[in-house]
């Protein structure tokens, strides 16, 4: 589990993942206001019952950061 602190635009060479998994979401209420939570779980053909992979916390000015980065990746998304 790890909360975002800052993005940043990489230049990796990148391709679509073959791997699919379901992701969830909560609003976890913070000291300091909302988290958007983000969890990922374990692909359909895991051997293991389905379990959280990973998470990723975002504050508000965190997921406003993302908003226009997906806003860029796919224009006319309001």
């Amino acid at each position: 589990m790890a909360r975002v602190t800052e993005f940043h635009k990489t230049h990796q060479n990148g391709r679509p993942h073959p791997t699919e998994v379901e992701c969830g979401y909560q609003v976890i209420a913070g000291a300091d206001g909302n988290y958007l939570q983000l969890s990922t779980y374990g692909s359909d053909g895991r051997q293991s019952e389905k379990k959280v992979s990973q998470t990723l916390q975002l504050d508000r000015e965190r997921a406003a950061l993302l908003l226009n980065i997906i806003k860029e990746a796919f224009p006319g998304i309001d």
